[in-house]
Order: C-alpha cells, then structure tokens, then sequence
C-alpha cells in the first residue's frame, strides 16, 4: 500500500472516494467551504437540513460528485473540535474506512480539518489517521471465496500549505508501520488453530524477523526442558503439536543501555484441557495467543522504526488439549526459577506458561518487563470487553505504560496488587496453586506472575476483553483487534 502527502484544493484530488472530516456546530474550514462552492452549496443546504450533522463518526456519502476530480464523497463527523481525542479520531477514521472498503476502491484520500482545539499535533493526527485507515480496510474473512472488505492501494492525505510536511511526513511513516503491524497481530489471531500451532507461529516470527532485519532464536521442546521450563511444559503434555518459545531481538542501542522485554503468552488453542471448557467457551479460543502475536506485531514495528532502544520479545507457545498425557489437577510443576505450582484447574493455563518466560526474562537481568496476556475472564468482568487491566510491582512504569496508552487512544485501568491477594494463593502441598478461589481473579492471576519476575519493573496487560471482538461494529472489524500495539511501540519510543 502506497500513502502519499499532497497539498491541494480537495476539488481537485483524484481518488476513487475523498473522505472530508467536520466538526459539529462549527463553521466549515476554508477547504471545506471550497468544496461546497463546487458542489453547488449541497453541504450547507444538508448541513441547514441537519443532514450533515458532524457528530462524531457520522457518515454522509456523496455518490454523484460533479465538477470536482474526486469521484464519490464521504462527508465524516469529528465531533466537537474540543472533545476529540485519538481514540475518538480512530473511531471516526475506521468507520469511514470500513465504509468505504465495501468494494474494490484502490484509491482513497482523505483530509481533516485542524487540531487547534484538540490537545494533538497535526502529525498525532495523520499519524492516526492513517493507521485507522489501513487497519479499517483490512477484514477477518480470510478464508472467504468473495471478500467482503478490500484493501486500498493507495491512500493520499491532503493537508493544509502551513502544515509542517517534513513533521507529518514522518508521522505517515509511523503510522503505516503501526498499522501494518496491527495487521499482523489480527491476521495470526483470526487464523484457526488447524493454521497456527506453536511450530507454525514460531516460523512466521522467524520470517518476520528476516524480513525486518531481528535476531532469532527459537527453543524446541529439548531446549525448554534444558532451560526447566517445566511449568510450560506441563501446559503442552497433553498436546501432538510440540510447544516452542520464540526470542526475537532488535538492538537499537548499545549494550550498556536498558533493555525492554516484551512477554506474549502464546496458547495457539485452549481447550481447558482436563478442566474443559463448553463447546461456547471453546469457539474462540484460537485468539488464546493474541497475547504473543501482539508482542510479535509490536516488534515488527520497533525494528522497522528504528527505535534507538534495546527490546527482546518472548512468545511462549503451546496448545492447550486433552489426551492421556494431559497434565491433571493435583499436579505439581516445577517452574524454572524452582516455584512448585499445585495445579487446581488446567484451564488457569496461561500463567503456567508466562511463569517460565518472565522467569527467562528475570534471569537476564531485563530493565523493563511488559507481559500481554488473555488472561482470564474475571478482567472482562471487572473492566467489560473494552478495557485492559494492567497491574504492577513498580507504579512508576506502570503510570509510564498506562500513560502511553491512553496517549494512543487505548483503554487501560489499573488494578491494585495488594499482598493481601497473594495469600488466596497459598497451597497445602507446594509453593503456591495456579488459581486463587472465586474472588478477584484478574489479581490473583496477576499476583502469581509476579513470583516470577524477581526485582524486575514489571507490568502485566490482561488482553482478554479488547482483544477479540465477538461481532463487528460500524467502527470496528469482527474477530482480532490488534490492540495494545500501539501502545507497546509508544513505550518503546519513550524510552530512548
């Protein structure tokens, strides 16, 4: 996909579809009032007809567009010029674009009004801007005969002559490596698990990290007993597809500067395994590794970008199942840093395995500590399906990460780790058990990976909610989100 900048008279661009941002209850800027002088006044005559309201994420298409290079016009609202935020644009952005990805359109261009009132650059803008485009025109029908959404070929932003184009050139950049990125992520959640099984992931992470010049190493199953991963080994027993733990590595700075590990669990299918899960529970349970393809995804831009800052990525990968060998309620794990784990339900599977990758993680002496995980179901009831929990040892990292976030547009809450928590984890026979009882779930699985990152700043995201999309909205795709990219590469970027 090519994105280019120009600065022109929206009468004049040629694009398959010019997408136009207005605010509400607010004067047309100068380029919009051009462009309703050569439609004839058609947008002041459905803006006096409350046709054209610019609340936000309002669409108004123009099929017949006469006078202007542009075929078909989709008017879009931003809202209250004072009220919009990134996330509110994103939102705004991506149901213009889902709209107008119905069918085949190679060429699109879009141009929004400023963002004086707004509390952002004009480069956060187009940076934005494009990355809901790309993403918004990307489908989850992957294996589906006749598409039902198609990608752009061309995306052409039209800004104002007194915006900085050097700025929001590089903002372009960005955004295009964010959102293909996300692309990424949403393309390996959304496929099945007859596709991605840890063996596979770990070669399109290989491929990936080739492409966008990474170091890789990837541990096989005689690897991981050799570095006593045997509490993620444990998750995978039950499984014919053999587990795998994949290390990617972009060295942007020198060797005496802090390091970012970022941590994925990877659980390619979870069956509940013995503690089985309902046919319903089951269904989705391929986006169980959503966790590792984001940190995956996060990667690919990192390294694309630059990002004159040390990461490591570690995506612990297993399936989930249920076969003879399956590891069984009562066992007891040895996780690599010598915790034995009583095992009370093995469908609290996920922390087994991050258990031994932050323990990795910890042996290496990491500066920083970011794990994302669809953890558990109690977050989704805590904070709803739109909102990430994160929880801490470190509250200034945290408040570095959640910042970021809500900087980017995403939504983040955090949740107290009180020790308290951690006694609902104590076990008769072993160090501690892999689930904490009824109550506060999303933290007690919080507090038990904590055991394993040591003195490390540390943060865990729990994905669960945001990060599979059960139907599509006007503004958003059905299936995977890709969220919380954004926000690994914003943190990255800040630590340089």
């Amino acid at each position: 996909m090519a994105v280019q900048l120009i600065t022109q008279d929206y009468t004049a661009v040629t694009a398959d579809w010019l997408i136009v941002g207005v605010f509400g209850e607010e004067p047309f800027s100068a380029a919009v009032s051009d462009l309703d002088e050569a439609l004839g006044g058609q947008l002041a005559r459905m803006r006096e007809s409350e046709d054209l309201t610019g609340k936000l994420a309002e669409t108004v298409a123009l099929y017949d567009a006469p006078n202007i290079a542009p075929h078909r016009v989709l008017m879009l609202g931003l809202g209250k010029s004072d009220e919009l935020d990134l996330a509110t644009l994103n939102k705004a952005v991506m149901t213009a674009a889902r709209q107008v990805s119905t069918k085949e359109t190679p060429t699109v261009a879009i141009g929004l009004p400023g963002t004086e009132n707004s509390g952002f650059s004009p480069a956060d803008q187009w940076e934005a801007a494009v990355t809901a485009l790309i993403v918004g025109c990307v489908g989850q029908g992957i294996y589906q005969n006749e598409p039902q959404r198609f990608s752009f070929d061309n995306i052409t932003v039209v800004i104002a002559p007194q915006d900085d184009e050097e700025a929001i050139g590089a903002a372009l950049q960005r955004g295009e490596a964010i959102a293909d990125a996300i692309n990424i992520t949403r393309d390996l959640v959304n496929q099945p698990a007859q596709d991605i099984y840890p063996e596979s992931f770990a070669a399109e992470a290989e491929e990936l990290a080739a492409e966008y010049g990474m170091t890789c190493e990837i541990f096989d199953e005689d690897r991981l007993r050799q570095e006593k991963m045997e509490s993620l080994l444990g998750v995978a027993r039950g499984s014919e597809r053999a587990p795998r733990m994949v290390i990617l590595e972009h060295r942007g700075a020198g060797d005496d500067s802090p390091t970012l590990y970022l941590c994925g669990k990877g659980v390619t299918f979870d069956s509940g395994g013995l503690s089985l899960k309902p046919s319903a529970g089951m269904l989705d349970m391929k986006m169980d590794m959503a966790g590792a393809a984001t940190v995956l995804g996060a990667m690919t831009a990192i390294a694309r970008l630059k990002l004159p800052l040390n990461v490591v990525a570690m995506m612990g990968l297993v399936e989930n199942m249920v076969s003879g060998l399956s590891y069984k309620l009562g066992d007891v794990l040895t996780a690599r840093n010598g915790t034995t784990i009583e095992v009370h339900n093995t469908d609290a599977e996920g922390r087994l395995v991050l258990a031994d990758v932050l323990s990795y993680a910890a042996d290496h002496n990491a500066d920083y500590i970011i794990d994302l995980a669809t953890l558990t179901g109690a977050c989704m009831v805590a904070l709803g399906q739109d909102v990430v929990g994160a929880f801490s040892n470190d509250q200034t990292w945290c408040d570095a990460v959640v910042t970021a976030a809500r900087d980017r547009g995403e939504l983040v809450w955090q949740l107290p780790t009180y020790d308290l928590y951690a006694d609902l984890l104590k076990s008769e026979v072993a160090d501690v058990k892999n689930i904490g009882g009824k109550w506060g779930g999303a933290i007690t699985a919080a507090k038990f990976l904590e055991k394993f990152v040591g003195d490390c700043k540390w943060v865990h995201l729990d994905i669960a909610g945001p990060a599979f999309a059960e139907k599509s909205q006007p503004h958003q795709e059905g299936g995977a989100t890709g969220v919380m990219v954004r926000t690994l590469v914003e943190v990255a970027g800040r630590l340089t």
